[in-house]
């Protein structure tokens, strides 16, 4: 079994109730406790949507808690991880034919169960989200909050100069048009290219799909972001954890 040496071990308090407000934010990184006191006191706290004082409680497993007006994940049994997977691999925590799975390279580190936000194909590779989250992954996934998806593809080349706007005008698949937000051309190899898209869509193989219905085939797709999520320079079969401000901002795009 692949381990990562960089996946966190969660050693997650139990909790039996409200606490004081300034532990809870404490657990949660957001600084030391007289710090968090600071912020209570300087009114940029909320629990509930009400503006907290100092001496509140609050429950990290049921309360919503913002700090200067975006949402902190105060329940530290909860993990939110990055990973990027690698091409070959099977987008399923276990694989019952024995394939590559995630499950391979989270190795012991990762006490909680945690579950894949969305999929790519075995032959794609790049960023996947990995939670036990599941109101949060839910909402990733669902067509109706729209999360912007961004890949890096290599295709069959030449690029002629409207495709970007043949592409954002909508192309039609035999499930439906389709549609992107953004599309650019980072490079030319010979007879190959590498472009760069984004879209809200979710459908199976939809990118593939797509480029290959403009006659432009894909050999190497790669997911750079989801949201605002970057794959960054996380190498492939590693994961590392959302920082707070992460969180927050998945938090954000779905409307929380």
């Amino acid at each position: 079994m692949r381990r990562d040496d960089r996946a966190p071990k969660t050693d997650a308090p139990v909790y039996t109730g409200a606490e004081r407000l300034q532990k809870v934010l404490a657990a949660a990184g957001v600084g030391s406790r007289r710090a968090c006191e600071d912020l209570i006191f300087r009114r940029r706290v909320t629990v509930n949507g009400r503006v907290a004082q100092l001496g509140d409680k609050a429950d990290p497993t049921r309360d919503v808690i913002h700090v200067d007006g975006e949402r902190l994940q105060v329940d530290t049994r909860l993990v939110y991880l990055a990973m990027n997977k690698p091409r070959g691999v099977v987008s399923t925590m276990a694989d019952e034919k024995g394939r590559a799975a995630l499950a391979d390279f989270l190795g012991n580190r990762v006490e909680q169960r945690v579950y894949h936000v969305g999929r790519l194909d075995a032959d794609s590779e790049g960023l996947l989200l990995l939670t036990n989250d599941g109101t949060l992954a839910h909402r990733l996934m669902h067509p109706s909050f729209g999360v912007q998806k961004t890949y890096l593809c290599e295709v069959a080349g030449p690029i002629p100069r409207n495709l970007g706007k043949r592409l954002a005008a909508g192309v039609e698949l035999e499930d439906g048009p389709v549609t992107i937000d953004s599309f650019r051309v980072v490079d030319t190899l010979g007879k190959t290219a590498q472009v760069e898209l984004s879209l809200h869509e979710g459908r199976k193989h939809i990118v593939r799909r797509l480029l290959a219905e403009v006659g432009h085939p894909v050999s190497r797709l790669v997911r750079t972001a989801i949201g605002p999520i970057r794959l960054g320079d996380l190498r492939a079969g590693r994961t590392r954890r959302l920082t707070n401000a992460e969180v927050a901002a998945l938090f954000k795009t779905v409307g929380d």
